[in-house]
């Protein structure tokens, strides 16, 4: 049935998402704005009013954008971006606490004599803790809010970096790593969930991004503070490890200034509360309407969840919270098994395996991938908001396996031209002196590579067991004693081989991390923030974070055991192939979510898993309906407004 347009107004209340009609004599209700009124005659004949109701139709959509854009600049941009930026300091921290150990181990195990295993410990106890406490913090963020659990989390930096300053032995240290992992894991669930619920749609996408961007600028903060203190003799990791107390200070003093979410707050019934931070956040912005759409929606959901149920039971239960969880953690678990904490927690040691010898050289090239990290996330916020999560993740996965691909090549022509050995002691019971090449030397952890550079030749070559008390020398030989050998000419390398293709190696970190940073390094937290229905949004982050940080540990852990039995070119050809898989499914089960609000995402995942993100056709556009007031009748396709 075609609805009549004759001398009525057209009036549009913000944010409400729905454009209402009074029909004419009907008095403007309070808060109402008159957009146009529209002209036309006020026969009966439908096909005398068509010309009228499309002109009106015409000049109301354009009306109605430019008052969209009118209110969306009402809200307080710079308020949402003091509280994102403090929020993202969670994000900084993240970052700055993974990333520091990559330089620090390489003086760590010199001064605490760390083995293979030890050095493992180190890096993967921190995601361990982080693991636990990202499962414990759906409970945390559901009872208390999220902005006591921030609080909490800046707390846990604070009291984590002290400890590892004043360890004086690996058990201490060991413990310092663990509560910056407690805090890590609390403040990745959380600061992205946080900034979500009091972003404004339009802003959301890029908001949440910032914590990425925070992540890798905190990661690339460290790389330098790596290569800094990389000069003292003594003590430098300390410094590494302890100036991470700064940010998390500034984070806990700036939260106790700033307000909790004001949908938990609505979720947890203090209405008037959430009505002021609502009311703050956005500004001059009239806010009744979202205020009303957030409230229906809670009491919806609140309505659609009673029951004894726990609230993980009733996501699995539940077909399209189910669906978007298998994405959520789905996500989060492409992007851990594509390889990057490897690449970021390992980046020095990469490249000492490619045949760079200088450990300074070595931090600071790390520095280099770190910068690139940072750079490159910071195209993904410029990008979320225009090419949309789904292709931009798409993209970001297609490039990541090929530089995977490139960097297993660049080791395998390593391995190829690896040095032959010359010399094989005897007298020795060791399975060091039975190696052929250097390659095969290097597998070996308890071996190490003994050899004469006479550029470009390797001589007198010969692999011997590296020494209990440092692995700078060797345990006997000519390599045993470090000021003699260098005397003679001689050099020792452990974990590389001398190589004219280490370039490669560099090429295949920047290139990896050119494409992995503006897709894949941002868009599981983005998205993961915005699928869940308010009901399962804690729980709903608390499972795919805590997925992230397990498999975080198994490849963290994994890493260099993979790379002695599958050889260093064999592990990155492993983690294209793990990419790859990544691609297909994030192309049948991932929608867009762009410009949606977060209570309307719930409705993308109504349909059959698979099907998720395969329909496109009305990626980018947004349908509303046009509710009539005083009216009680169907409206046709006509009615409906395409908002582009």
């Amino acid at each position: 049935m075609s609805r009549k347009v004759s001398d009525a107004e057209c009036s549009l209340r913000d944010l409400s998402g729905e454009r209402w009609i009074r029909p004419e004599g009907q008095r403007q209700a309070p808060g109402e704005r008159t957009l146009i009124r529209a002209h036309g005659g006020g026969g009966n004949s439908n096909n005398n009013n068509r010309p009228s109701a499309a002109m009106a139709t015409a000049a109301g959509g354009e009306l109605e954008r430019a008052a969209r854009r009118q209110f969306q600049g009402g809200d307080n941009p710079r308020f949402i971006y003091l509280l994102a930026t403090f929020a993202a300091l969670g994000g900084f921290l993240f970052g700055y606490d993974t990333g520091v150990v990559s330089g620090a181990l390489l003086l760590l195990k010199k001064e605490f004599a760390l083995n293979e295993l030890w050095q493992e410990l180190v890096v993967s106890a921190t995601v361990g803790a982080a693991a636990v406490s990202a499962l414990a913090g759906g409970l945390l963020n559901g009872c208390w809010g999220r902005r006591p659990c921030i609080l909490l989390a800046s707390f846990l930096f604070t009291a984590g970096a002290a400890v590892m300053t004043a360890s004086g032995d690996r058990y201490t240290l060991l413990t310092g790593r663990i509560v910056v992992g407690l805090g890590i894991g609390l403040a990745s669930m959380t600061v992205t969930v946080y900034i979500a619920e009091a972003a404004p749609s339009h802003l959301r996408g890029r908001l949440v991004t910032i914590n990425t961007l925070f992540i890798t600028g905190g990661q690339f903060v460290a790389s330098v503070v790596d290569g800094a203190f990389s000069y003292l003799e003594r003590n430098g990791w300390r410094y590494m490890l302890g100036l991470s107390a700064i940010p998390a200070i500034i984070q806990f003093v700036g939260f106790l200034f700033l307000p909790e979410s004001p949908r938990w707050l609505m979720q947890k019934g203090k209405t008037q509360k959430a009505r002021r931070v609502l009311s703050q956040i956005r500004g001059t912005q009239n806010i009744d309407d979202e205020y009303e759409f957030i409230k229906n929606n809670i009491e919806e959901e609140e309505r659609e969840a009673a029951g004894g149920d726990t609230v993980l039971w009733k996501m699995i239960t539940y077909p399209p919270t189910r669906r978007a969880l298998i994405v959520g953690c789905g996500l989060q678990l492409i992007q851990q098994l594509s390889g990057i904490n490897t690449v970021m927690y390992y980046s020095a040691t990469i490249l000492q395996m490619s045949g760079v010898q200088d450990d300074t050289l070595a931090i600071w090239l790390a520095a280099v991938t770190a910068f690139t990290n940072f750079i490159f996330t910071l195209v993904g916020v410029c990008l979320v908001e225009k090419v949309g999560r789904r292709k931009l993740t798409l993209g970001s996965l297609t490039g990541t396996a090929l530089s995977l691909v490139i960097l297993g090549i660049g080791f395998l022509l390593s391995a190829r031209a690896s040095p032959s050995i010359t010399l094989h002691p005897s007298g020795h019971n060791s399975s060091c002196v039975q190696y052929k090449s250097c390659n095969n030397c290097m597998l070996d952890p308890n071996c190490g590579f003994c050899f004469k550079m006479e550029s470009p030749n390797v001589t007198e070559s010969s692999c011997v067991p590296v020494s209990n008390r440092s692995e700078t020398m060797a345990a006997w030989g000519r390599c045993s004693n470090a000021s003699e050998f260098k005397k003679e000419g001689l050099s020792w390398a452990y974990n590389f081989c001398p190589t004219v293709y280490s370039w490669t190696a560099l090429l295949g970190l920047i290139l990896y991390l050119i494409f992995f940073a503006p897709g894949m390094g941002s868009m599981p937290w983005t998205v993961n923030s915005e699928i869940y229905p308010m009901w399962a949004r804690s729980t709903g982050n608390a499972c795919s974070s805590g997925v992230n940080w397990i498999f975080n540990v198994l490849v963290s852990v994994s890493f260099l055991h993979l790379a002695q039995h599958l050889t260093y070119y064999g592990v990155f050809f492993l983690y294209s192939g793990l990419t790859t898989l990544g691609l297909f499914f994030v192309y049948g089960c991932l929608p867009e979510t762009k410009g949606i609000k977060l209570e309307e995402i719930e409705s993308l995942f109504e349909n059959k898993l698979c099907t998720c993100g395969l329909s496109e056709s009305d990626e980018g556009r947004h349908i509303e309906y046009i509710r009539v007031k005083g009216s009680n009748y169907h409206l046709s396709d006509n009615d409906a407004s395409d908002v582009e």
